[in-house]
């Protein structure tokens, strides 16, 4: 006989959990082989760096490097990959570097994914509240779901994030008395997951001149953490705009992550994070109790991938391979989808946005996503990406398409296939 919620030995986290729906996705894609799936966002399988990985990997071991790789490391990460990531970022923001970079502010993580859960574990406490793009990360909202903490959605346009609408929703969390629970903007800032916008550098100083605005009302300081996991996947248009660690006198209330999964390898699971105190402290002393630091053979490889110049090399390759899939992609939409469905094209990362008209159901019991399935092409449903937010109903209308993973004829082929399914309902 099932034991209830109530007589279980789990905690309050344990029994509140959910399958998080990319779980769910992932396997959908790798159980049926004649599954075309543009829903998980898997990077290009071709371009993963096997050769580039299995020298290097091959100098390390024959090294002096080789004991200590394979050794535990010390918890905010090994020196020189710290050092180098450090190097990293500040080039990407063509700066000079000074407190923004710093070293001593720099955490190497498994992947930027769990430097946003120990960031969460850090800053929050049971129904807190996290203002997040709307829509957002999907995954992001199971992690604030398994941690009762509230989101709340803040509107973005094609050139992302709104500030007047921050403004209006934090007046409202004010005027409620709930503002003293706010504790961080989270925002997916270049070529967006789901919808593949970038927020310009002075949307970020708008956001951080309104965060800082509504602190006092809220008692404390309220982060803006800038999740740049796609940063440096641009395909297309102009340069990258710096990221909010570069905005005057922000530093203090910027936590800033990165990754290398997705430029480089995302099973190398290596992400970083620069983050002010106290915050860093809280995050290195959360991570010691996960896992007592990264682990240093990864590490060593990404530094060694650093120092030699292969990485860049690598991410150059691959841009021009997602320039090509995602050309495919928009012109397989352009012959093949409806033209009353709204397309947001990205210019870089990995995702295109569709839009239905708003009484087009895509949800995961839709017509459309069994129809899709019945007709071997998955999507991941725009719902799953809206947050549970009372001051609006969740739009259910909407679709998010991978061209990561999907060879070009699939993506093709895919797009014909969803295609002929929207033609029956739109």
């Amino acid at each position: 006989m099932k034991k209830s919620a109530a007589n279980s030995a789990l905690s309050a986290l344990g029994r509140r959990i959910a399958a998080p729906p990319i779980s769910w996705l992932m396997q959908a894609a790798l159980s049926r082989p004649r599954l075309i799936s543009l829903a998980a966002g898997f990077t290009n399988n071709p371009s993963l760096p096997c050769a580039v990985s299995r020298r290097l990997l091959d100098e390390i071991l024959k090294s002096e490097a080789g004991p200590p790789a394979l050794q535990y490391g010390i918890t905010a990460g090994e020196t020189n990959l710290r050092r180098l990531t450090a190097a990293h970022v500040q080039a990407l923001d063509a700066t000079a570097g000074g407190e923004a970079h710093c070293l001593e502010r720099l955490i190497i993580s498994g992947g930027s994914q769990q430097l946003i859960y120990m960031t969460i574990e850090a800053l929050c406490d049971e129904d807190d509240i996290v203002l997040v793009e709307d829509p957002t990360y999907f995954v992001f909202l199971a992690v604030l779901q398994s941690r009762a903490i509230r989101p709340r959605g803040v509107r973005i346009e094609q050139d992302g994030i709104v500030p007047a609408s921050l403004e209006q929703v934090l007046a409202a969390l004010k005027k409620s008395g709930a503002i003293r629970r706010v504790k961080a903007l989270y925002l997916v800032s270049y070529f967006q997951n789901p919808t593949g916008v970038t927020t310009s550098f002075e949307k970020k100083a708008a956001v951080l001149d309104i965060l800082k605005k509504f602190e006092p009302a809220a008692g404390h300081p309220i982060y803006l953490i800038e999740d740049a996991a796609y940063r440096e996947l641009r395909f297309a248009g102009a340069p990258d705009a710096p990221s909010a660690l570069t905005v005057p006198r922000a530093p203090a209330r910027v936590i800033y992550t990165g990754t290398y999964s997705k430029p480089f390898a995302p099973g190398a699971r290596v992400g970083f994070g620069i983050l002010p105190e106290p915050v860093f402290t809280a995050v290195e002393r959360v991570k010691g109790n996960h896992d007592f630091g990264t682990a240093n053979l990864l590490q060593q490889l990404l530094a060694r991938a650093l120092q030699t110049g292969l990485y860049d090399r690598h991410v150059a390759k691959i841009q021009k391979r997602y320039a090509q899939k995602a050309l495919v992609m928009k012109r397989a939409l352009a012959e093949h989808f409806p033209d009353n469905i709204e397309i947001w094209e990205p210019s870089g990362g990995l995702y295109f946005w569709a839009r239905l008209p708003e009484n087009v159901s895509t949800g995961l019991r839709s017509a459309v996503f069994r129809a899709a399935l019945k007709n071997d092409v998955l999507y991941v449903p725009g719902a799953l990406c809206y947050p549970d937010d009372p001051s609006r109903a969740r739009p259910n209308h909407e679709m998010r398409l991978s061209f990561g993973s999907a060879s070009p004829e699939n993506i093709h082929e895919g797009i014909r296939r969803l295609g002929a399914v929207l033609r029956k309902f739109v």
